[in-house]
C-alpha cells in the first residue's frame, strides 16, 4: 500500500519558516524521523520511506502555493495513489495557533493551496490536516502575516505541534483516517 503526504508551501529561503510553509516543516520532521531525504524531482522535492510495510511518499511542492494542485495530480498519478491515499498538511488562519484538525474532505476557505487541489483532483474528497496559525494580525495585513515568521513567543507551541501532526500523519497511514481524526481532533 502507498500513502502520499504533501505539505504546502513555497520555495525559497525567504520563506523557511514562515506560517505559510507549515507543511513543509511537518513533512520535514516526518523526512528526518524516517531517515529519509528529499530529492529534486519533477514539481516537487521527494522523499520516500516505509512504516510498518507500507510505502510513505512525502512530496512538498515547487510550483509554489497557488499551483501545489498540479504537483500533487502529477505525484498520485505517478504513484497510483487513490485520493483516500493522499493527506495534505497545510496552514489556517481560522485555526488557533497550534490547533490540528483532520478532515475527510472540506471547502477551501478561501486558501490558494487547497483551491489549486481542489481544481486538479475535480473536487475536495481529499483529506487534509490543517494547522492552526491562529489571526493575529491588523486589517489589511493578513498576507504579511502568513507570510511572517514566527514569533518567538510562539515557536515552543510550533515545535511542538510539529511534531503532533507528523504523528498525526503516521496514525493517517497506520490507523486510518477516522481513527486518527478521533485521536487527534480534540
Amino acid at each position: 500500500m502507498k500513502y502520499l503526504i504533501a505539505g504546502l508551501g513555497n520555495i525559497g529561503d525567504e520563506y523557511k519558516y514562515t506560517r505559510h510553509n507549515i507543511g513543509f516543516e511537518v513533512t520535514d520532521f516526518l523526512a528526518a524521523s524516517h531517515e529519509a531525504t528529499f530529492k529534486s524531482d519533477r514539481l516537487a522535492f521527494v522523499a520516500e520511506f516505509r512504516l510498518r510495510g507500507k510505502s510513505v511518499w512525502l512530496i512538498k511542492p515547487t510550483t509554489f502555493m497557488n499551483l501545489s494542485g498540479k504537483a500533487i495530480q502529477y505525484w498520485m498519478q505517478k504513484l497510483n495513489i487513490p485520493k483516500e491515499h493522499l493527506l495534505v498538511i497545510a496552514d489556517d488562519l481560522a485555526l488557533p495557533l497550534g490547533k490540528l484538525r483532520l478532515r475527510p474532505s472540506g471547502s477551501d476557505a478561501g486558501h490558494n493551496g487547497f483551491k489549486s487541489i481542489t481544481l486538479h483532483l475535480e473536487g475536495d474528497q481529499y483529506p487534509r490536516l490543517r494547522f492552526g496559525i491562529g489571526n493575529n494580525f491588523a486589517k489589511g495585513r493578513q498576507v504579511d502575516f502568513v507570510l511572517g515568521k514566527w514569533a518567538p513567543e510562539e515557536e515552543e507551541t510550533v515545535k511542538k505541534q510539529i511534531e503532533t501532526a507528523a504523528k498525526a500523519a503516521e496514525s493517517f497511514v497506520l490507523a486510518g483516517l477516522q481513527n486518527t481524526m478521533n485521536e487527534f481532533n480534540r
